[in-house]
């Protein structure tokens, strides 16, 4: 059998969305839609294997479902919804715990940059949620992810596991009719040069809800004058903007300020240079300002009636969580028989 091109993909409820997961994700998940069956969930359980206040994490639940609305996910063409609301995330997570390895969990990079020096400390969620990760995808036999490159080990493990999921219970597949193994073995899906946004104020640090200054960060429920007055006050340097990317190099805040530019008017660096290559910075700011405020500004007025909305996002992640369910249970009841569970 061959499997139904569908992407997977989901954003962490821990903070407040800013510029920096609007370029690298959400706006890159719209034209999927076109192409494939798209599911975007909010990873709610993987948010609570560090301490989330219970009102914050539903607040930032519902921001992040507004956010791909806002940007242009159709809920009728996708599938929105919150991970908890399909038990069967879980219930695999816990199967695939069982098929990874011990050795493969403590080389996540990720995990080992999270805990430090404190890894005896933190939660058992926190090692084992890229087992997690792999139920998420292959719970719905996704068969592309778009993901970042702090993502990419995640994706290589999913793979892992469900290449050895596939081996171990080979004869059983086999007699259930499934052909080609039962997991799919997820692919990347390459969606452009991906946007690596940095601090308004340090072109050499990642944008973050954690920095220090209000202003390093554009948050997607920021206003119109806001995002101007960030933009304007972000830190540049003396120089002029060279005309070719090239001149760039050693300059990581003109390099920051140039490529968001380009993200917004989707356009290449080198084509923004040819227009403001020679021209100082009281003349590119307020262009990108006027930019980012054109770009953003409406996304954020929706999202704000969005979540003001209650009712509708509840009908909104309801309705998804019930289209997901359905493509999730007879799988997991596959998965069931698969390994010997008695129903």
């Amino acid at each position: 059998m061959s499997f139904t091109p569908r992407v997977f993909s989901g954003i962490k409820p821990s903070g407040d969305l800013h510029l920096g997961n609007y370029l690298g994700a959400i706006r890159r998940f719209v034209p999927l839609q076109d192409t494939h069956e798209t599911i975007y969930c909010v990873v709610d359980m993987h948010a609570i294997t560090v301490w989330q206040d219970p009102e914050d994490l539903k607040r930032w639940t519902y921001e992040i479902a507004a956010a791909y609305i806002a940007a242009g996910v159709d809920p009728k063409k996708s599938i929105i919804f919150n991970q908890s609301q399909v038990v069967e995330h879980a219930e695999l997570s816990w199967v695939l715990n069982c098929v990874a390895r011990m050795g493969w969990m403590a080389r996540m990079t990720q995990f080992k940059d999270k805990a430090g020096e404190n890894s005896e400390q933190v939660s058992l969620g926190l090692f084992a949620y890229p087992s997690l990760m792999a139920a998420d995808i292959l719970l719905y036999k996704a068969t592309a992810v778009p993901v970042g490159e702090d993502q990419r080990q995640h994706l290589e493990l999913t793979r892992d596991i469900a290449k050895k999921f596939n081996h171990d219970f080979a004869k059983q597949i086999a007699a259930a009719g499934f052909e080609d193994g039962f997991f799919p073995i997820t692919e990347t899906l390459a969606t452009g040069p991906a946007m690596r946004v940095k601090s308004l104020k340090d072109g050499s640090k990642k944008m973050s809800k954690s920095e220090s200054s209000d202003l390093a960060t554009i948050y997607m429920m920021d206003d119109a004058d806001l995002i101007a007055k960030k933009i304007k006050r972000a830190t540049s340097d003396a120089e002029p903007l060279p005309s070719e990317a090239a001149g760039l190099e050693s300059r990581p805040e003109a390099e920051n300020l140039v490529g968001i530019y380009a993200a917004l008017a989707n356009q290449s660096v080198d084509q923004v240079l040819a227009e403001f290559g020679g021209k100082g910075w009281g003349i590119f700011k307020p262009a990108l300002a006027d930019l980012s405020v054109s770009v953003l500004a409406p996304i954020a007025e929706e999202m704000k009636r969005l979540v003001s909305d209650r009712g509708e996002m509840d009908r909104i992640l309801r309705d998804g969580a019930d289209r997901a369910r359905a493509i999730a249970q007879p799988i997991m009841a596959d998965v069931r028989s698969i390994v010997g569970f008695v129903r």
